[in-house]
Formats: C-alpha cells, sequence, structure tokens
C-alpha cells in the first residue's frame, strides 16, 4: 500500500541550489535531487476508497497561485539529529494552503498531525551524525536562499517504503489559480454587463 501525502514540486533552478548543498556531513544520506519536495500534509497508508474520497475532496481547493523562497537551514532531533532541511521563508499563502488541506483531512477521519507544520525540504537522513558535525555544517550553510520562484499546482504523491525515502510518484495534481488571469476574467465581465 503506498504512502500518501500532499505537497509542492520544487522547480529545476530551486532544486539546482539546493543541490549546492550536499556534501560535507558525514553519515549523511543525501535525497535524491528529483526527490526533493515541501510536504503539505503527510496522510499516510490509506485503503483505496479513502485515497479516492482525499482526491475528490482535494478537488475542491481553489487557491492563488503564489511565489515562495527556500530559506536557511537546520536540523531535526537536536541530541541525535536525524534529518537536516532547508526551510521555506514565511508565506502567507502557503500557511493558508496548508491550513485548508489539513482541515479536508480531519473531515474526512484522517487524526491531525500532532506536529506543527514547519515549510521545509529534507536534503538528507542521518545516521550517526554527531551533533558537533550537524552543527558545523548547518553554521557554513546558514545564509541559504534561492530565488523566488512560482508555486503553479499541488500535489498527491505516494511512496512506497524504501531506506531514505523515494521514489516518489504523483498520483494526482491540483493547479492553483494564477490571481491576475482571474482578476482579469473578473474584469471583463464586468465591462460587459456595464456596456449593456
Amino acid at each position: 500500500m503506498p504512502r500518501l501525502f500532499t505537497a509542492l514540486e520544487i522547480p529545476r533552478d530551486a532544486a539546482l541550489s539546493l543541490s549546492l548543498l550536499r556534501g560535507g556531513l558525514p553519515g549523511a544520506r543525501w535525497i535524491d535531487v528529483e526527490n526533493y519536495h515541501l510536504t503539505l500534509r503527510f496522510i499516510g497508508d490509506v485503503p483505496g476508497h479513502v485515497a479516492d474520497e482525499i482526491a475528490n475532496a482535494l478537488d475542491r481547493v481553489h487557491r492563488p497561485s503564489f511565489s515562495l523562497t527556500l530559506s536557511g537551514v537546520g536540523a531535526f532531533g537536536q541530541k541525535k539529529p536525524h534529518a537536516v532541511w532547508a526551510g521555506a521563508a514565511p508565506s502567507p499563502d502557503l500557511a493558508a494552503l496548508q491550513a485548508e488541506i489539513e482541515r479536508i483531512c480531519q473531515r474526512l477521519g484522517i487524526p491531525a498531525d500532532p506536529r506543527k507544520f514547519m515549510p521545509h525540504v529534507t536534503l538528507a537522513r542521518l545516521r550517526n551524525s554527531s551533533p558537533l558535525d550537524v552543527a558545523q555544517y548547518l553554521s557554513a550553510r546558514g545564509n541559504f536562499s534561492t530565488l523566488p520562484f512560482r508555486i503553479g499546482r499541488f500535489v498527491l504523491m505516494s511512496s512506497r517504503d524504501s531506506v531514505g525515502g523515494g521514489p516518489y510518484i504523483v498520483e494526482e495534481a491540483w493547479p492553483l489559480s494564477d490571481a491576475r488571469a482571474a482578476s482579469r476574467v473578473a474584469s471583463a465581465s464586468d465591462a460587459s454587463r456595464i456596456m449593456r
């Protein structure tokens, strides 16, 4: 049974910037560049009919596309670090999209994630990396930042149980609307009503 989660894909230019963070940390298993993503909501192993219900409910998400910047690096696990990651700069649009997906999942009976949403892209999983090595790795890369990039869709991904995560497969994708295009359509229809 696949493990499901909703995510944002990382475009090529940003993935290239992330790939430059690889190396220099003993005990790190680096994530393949093509598997970089930002998890919005981990769903887990669910039966097929529940996966279908989730996909149908996500069809009703209508959010604008937005710009996102990856910024800063960090680690999970203070005394026993188990992963290093690149963070995302604060984004109200990202937070609103994630919160809506969270509400949909809870409405469908999927338990709330006990962890607070912290947008990040996992760079490596760690095995027996010393906290000192991790601290040195992070301090040398603390000013990491990508150029802003456009988020035009979110996806439902699956992963098979494997070492180090991946391969990840996009099961379904939902576009985020271009707010500028939507306002142009609205103003064009307003103009046609006025001219009648």
